[in-house]
């Protein structure tokens, strides 16, 4: 008989990371299988639409696009997502959903809620740290409160945007101009993988970088460029904020001026090492600052927390409750210099939520317990 609880793994999505998550889903269903949980593999549309993958699907080689017809697929489907997690909390055992969704529903604690509701086991960060992650606006004011180093920014929003254009024209240059470089990182608040971020050089190309932005977010952030910074990456994983583990960092050399969706996800295009050369003070007061980082927001289950190491000072940039899983993705790679595989980092993040669930699993209140 499996002692393996079984998993549903959520992917695709509404969100301009679709594909993405896609590769990251799929990577993480073949290895739980590997380890031995019975998978489902659930394919969230465009639409927001549910669809259940047949029991034997495999992506092998196919590209992402592949997925825009799941009927093609031999799918069951389309569900609504009320159908959807009533099918999901009907099943015996319940599954443990692992969520690989990126962006926007599905890593800002919109799913999060939704399985909650349910009353299902899930992987990854709850509701609040999920959101405030999510959200590089309302983490970089946590962190600054804190006082944990971070790039200096400046918050724009659209519907400012369009009512006084040249009034944010004139804030971003004098930010610019007061900044050591007077480039400027400009990227949508609530995204990831790099879509919508511009590296804007001059003022010439504010208006462009901000459409951009807007394309895919009602909220943009502008942040000081930090010329010739290294990317580095530590994994977190562990629900006890007294118990957690830490492996990195590991660092990204881009093939790109900056680190874009191309540079991460075109194979051969950027290089990575799961052990940057760094100083032993540097290495220890990064893994704090990570530490910290997944304290401040409540993360639990895994998260990778990305820095910025220029000139000998060290800048956290954002911390991620929902990383990549792709090939060439550092979160599941980082914890092999603790003796972990791939599908090893896969099963203890399932491990991870079926103890925060039993833990979470309150009882019911009678009618003689309300306050009357």
């Amino acid at each position: 008989m499996n002692q393996r609880p079984p998993v549903v793994v959520l992917l695709g999505g509404p969100s301009a990371e679709h594909d993405v998550s896609i590769v990251s889903g799929t990577a993480i269903a073949a290895a739980l299988t590997v380890e031995g949980y019975p998978v489902e593999q659930v394919l969230i549309d465009l639409d927001g639409a549910w669809w259940w993958l047949p029991p034997s699907h495999r992506r092998g080689d196919r590209p992402a696009t592949d997925y825009d017809a799941p009927a093609a697929l031999g799918s069951q489907g389309p569900l609504l997502v009320g159908a959807a997690l009533d099918r999901l909390a009907a099943g015996r055992p319940a599954p443990v959903v692992a969520i690989a969704l990126h962006g926007p529903f599905g890593e800002d604690g919109t799913v999060q809620a939704l399985l909650e509701a349910a009353g299902l086991a899930y992987t990854g960060s709850g509701v609040a740290a999920s959101a405030i992650g999510m959200d590089k606006t309302l983490f970089k004011r946590l962190c600054r409160g804190l006082g944990l180093p971070v790039a200096d920014w400046r918050e724009i929003r659209a519907g400012r945007w369009a009512a006084d254009p040249s009034g944010v024209r004139l804030e971003l240059d004098a930010f610019a101009a007061g900044a050591p470089d007077r480039r400027l990182m400009v990227k949508p608040a609530r995204l990831g993988s790099s879509v919508g971020m511009t590296l804007v050089h001059d003022p010439s190309e504010f208006d462009r970088a901000l459409q951009t932005a807007f394309r895919y977010d009602s909220l943009v952030l502008a942040e000081t460029y930090l010329p010739g910074a290294r990317d580095l990456e530590v994994s977190v994983i562990g629900n006890d904020p007294g118990r957690l583990e830490l492996y990195g960092p590991g660092e990204i050399v881009s093939g790109h001026e900056f680190y874009d969706y191309a540079a991460k996800y075109t194979a051969g295009l950027s290089e990575t090492s799961t052990r940057a050369e760094v100083t032993d003070l540097e290495r220890a007061t990064i893994l704090k600052i990570a530490r910290d980082a997944y304290r401040a927001i409540g993360a639990e289950g895994f998260a990778r927390v990305d820095f910025l190491l220029a000139g000998g000072s060290i800048y956290l940039s954002e911390i991620n409750t929902i990383p990549g899983f792709t090939p060439i993705s550092l979160f599941p790679t980082l914890p092999a210099e603790g003796g972990h595989s791939f599908g090893a980092v896969c099963s203890r993040i399932v491990q991870l939520a079926l103890e925060r669930h039993d833990a979470r699993a309150g009882r019911r209140l009678s009618l003689d317990e309300l306050p009357r």
